[in-house]
């Protein structure tokens, strides 16, 4: 399984850095427009928020838990700005671990393609490190992040869970 800690990663356009507390202020300005909360409910977040809440992710789950959080901020290879984030929970199973993901990127940032292209390298990597299933849990009004899932090759379930679709992938490999 992997460690509170995960690796930076990159693709051509972004840079994947791992989460910390020390991300807090500049992600609270890349977060602020209330409009991202459409979907997911709540407000856009402090960045004394965000700090409590980052400090608790980089350091991992407490022992005794099976679960992980391998969370990254995405930002512009060309200015080093902070845009957005993506995360994943990972939980071991029986035929491999299976990742439950999701993404954010702020307003003045999306339709640029940043979303699906963070996404895809944080599924890689989870691919890498044996993950054997993605989901991610999105409105169904949410068309943008419809096609971010859809874009990852995931497919929406029957139903919904707490009133969300569930978009699942195949089996993965490793990358």
């Amino acid at each position: 399984m992997f460690g509170p800690l995960t690796e930076p990663l990159g693709t051509s356009r972004l840079l994947l850095e791992p989460l910390a507390a020390h991300h807090a202020e500049e992600m609270a300005e890349a977060l602020a427009d209330p409009r991202l909360h459409r979907y997911i409910g709540g407000r856009p977040p402090t960045a004394a928020e965000l700090r409590a809440r980052y400090a608790r992710l980089a350091a991992g789950p407490a022992p005794f838990h099976q679960e992980c959080w391998p969370n990254w901020v995405v930002r512009r290879r060309r200015d080093r700005r902070a845009v957005g984030f993506v995360q994943a929970t990972v939980r071991p199973g029986p035929r491999g671990s299976r990742a439950a993901v999701a993404w954010m990127i702020g307003m003045p940032y999306q339709g640029f393609g940043f979303a699906t292209e963070a996404a895809r390298a944080m599924v890689g990597w989870l691919a890498a490190h044996g993950v054997t299933e993605i989901t991610a849990a999105i409105h169904p009004g949410n068309a943008a992040s419809a096609t971010v899932a859809r874009r990852l090759g995931l497919s929406p379930a029957p139903g919904t869970c707490d009133g969300e679709v569930i978009w699942r992938s195949g089996p993965l490999g490793p990358a």
